[in-house]
């Protein structure tokens, strides 16, 4: 899961993917980053631990990290929150596999939107990344 920051969007990616993914009892590994390294090191964004929180999910004790080359070799598919996120990690792709893992966490081109700038967003992008990961567990 990979947005701009690692702070918002991803987390929380990370940690609702985890949730449901447990729930199956699957053994998927799964990790966020984000392109920029503002927030390597840090916790999630507040807002992002809070609304986690509020539907029963713990993403507080995540840290940031910037997304590498190495992550092509670690992951089968790398889902990322927009089109600016899309393009930093195709920068860094090596060949046509690498770029093959790559797409958007919502298919229809449609950004996952950043609520940085507004509270009143992290509940509806809980519910956006909750409804994508839910497909992604149907879909194995």
């Amino acid at each position: 899961m990979v947005c701009l920051g690692n702070l918002c969007r991803s987390p929380l990616a990370e940690g609702i993917l985890r949730h449901l993914s447990s729930q199956k009892g699957l053994n998927w590994q799964i990790d966020s980053a984000g392109t920029g390294n503002w927030h390597v090191g840090h916790p999630p964004d507040r807002r992002s631990i809070a609304v986690a929180k509020k539907h029963g999910i713990d993403i507080s004790g995540l840290r940031g990290r910037q997304f590498s080359t190495a992550d092509f070799d670690q992951f089968d598919r790398i889902f990322v929150m927009d089109l600016d996120n899309y393009r930093d990690v195709l920068q860094k792709a090596r060949s046509e596999a690498d770029r093959l893992k790559v797409q958007l966490l919502l298919n229809d081109q449609q950004p996952v939107p950043d609520p940085w700038y507004d509270d009143a967003l992290f509940e509806p992008v809980f519910k956006l990344i909750q409804g994508a990961c839910e497909r992604i567990i149907s879909r194995g």
